[in-house]
């Protein structure tokens, strides 16, 4: 059997990227001697449950405890942990190294092993000299496909899989629109205007019913809270902390509203579309589009195109039969994102 390393970031927090880096490693255990290195380890426990077969091995317990221990982790002391990595590897000589994050800098590399880098985001303005260091670069979207070919001459696309279509269908008919994402600074999902979007919508008077819940964490939380406080539409919007029973979120909710300014993927989109939202988001690069076919399964509205976003938002909520359609479209849509026909794609590399 063949060896393969997936390196994290962190593997026991609750992003995106660790949440892919998990669910790929719980499969491509079945076919590898597989363990994961994490570079540092934040949480005592692991936020996403991994086989009980793996190794989980970790290069540095050091917390960020403020600012300045950040920027020493990530500009100094990620080069160190990366030269501790490449001496691991050569010392288990792995087959395949898939680098599941931004901090690997593989130094010197193992004449017959394969690197490989997951890129989870939208393409840099220009090419990263780091890209030449692996052997093949995997983006999870076909939207920006024309510039990273210029970046690198091995370019694969293999999306991310969910690991199950879901029997379970939500009720069309419930007057909630949910979004889910990190409040990280930068406001990367794109709440703030969001909450700008649904004041709008609330000035119909026919839908003041309806209800927007907000689910996830984080630094901005509290602005999020401020900002519909000040729009006077606190009573029409809820935050939700994490779950780790997402599912039942999705199944209170009739529309998924997605508002990011950029996306690797989209994971939380096409989980909504599994089961049976109907959705919108921003057309932004990248993801939304390899998952909604618009006007189809869901409405794809130009980048901050606010009122396109509020107008569209609006006929959604009015537009019960419209809701339906793109319900069992986008239910449809998604089945090409099935675990078994991207883990396919998987082998098919790592051979």
């Amino acid at each position: 059997m063949k060896k393969l390393l997936i390196s994290s970031k962190d593997i026991s927090s609750n992003g995106g990227g660790e949440r892919v880096g998990v669910n790929l490693a719980n499969e491509l255990c079945k076919y590898y001697e597989l363990e994961v290195v994490s570079f540092f380890k934040e949480n005592e426990n692991l936020h996403f449950e991994i086989n009980s077969k793996l190794k989980v091995k970790y290069l540095s317990n050091i917390k960020a405890k403020n600012a300045i221990y950040k920027f020493f982790m990530k500009s100094i002391y990620r080069y160190f942990l990366s030269l501790k990595l490449c001496m691991f590897i050569k010392k288990e000589n792995f087959d395949f190294i898939l680098a599941n994050d931004g901090f690997f800098v593989p130094f010197f590399k193992n004449k017959h092993t394969k690197y490989i880098r997951l890129w989870h985001l939208q393409a840099p303005r220009k090419k990263k000299k780091i890209f030449d260091n692996f052997d093949t670069l995997i983006i999870l979207s076909k939207k920006e496909l024309n510039i990273w070919q210029k970046y690198h001459k091995n370019i694969k696309i293999i999306p991310n899989f969910l690991n199950k279509i879901p029997q379970k269908h939500t009720d069309i008919k419930q007057k909630i629109v949910l979004s889910v994402g990190r409040m990280d600074r930068g406001d990367q999902k794109g709440f703030f205007r969001l909450l700008d979007i649904f004041s709008l919508v609330l000035d119909d008077k026919s839908l003041q019913e309806w209800k927007l819940c907000i689910v996830g964490d984080g630094i901005l939380r509290k602005s999020l809270e401020e900002k519909a406080a000040k729009l006077g539409i606190m009573k029409n919007v809820e935050f939700k902390n994490f779950t780790k029973n997402i599912e039942k979120e999705y199944l209170s909710a009739s529309i998924y509203a997605m508002t990011s300014y950029f996306e690797g993927f989209g994971m939380v989109l096409a989980e909504a579309c599994s089961y049976g939202l109907a959705t919108l988001a921003f057309d932004v690069k990248s993801g939304p589009s390899d998952i909604i076919n618009d006007k189809e399964s869901g409405f794809l509205i130009e980048d901050n195109n606010i009122k396109d976003f509020t107008a569209k938002l609006k006929i959604l909520m009015k537009d019960e039969s419209l809701r339906h359609k793109f319900s069992k479209n986008a239910k449809k849509q998604v089945l090409k994102f099935e675990k078994e026909n991207i883990i396919k794609k998987w082998l098919k590399i790592l051979t």
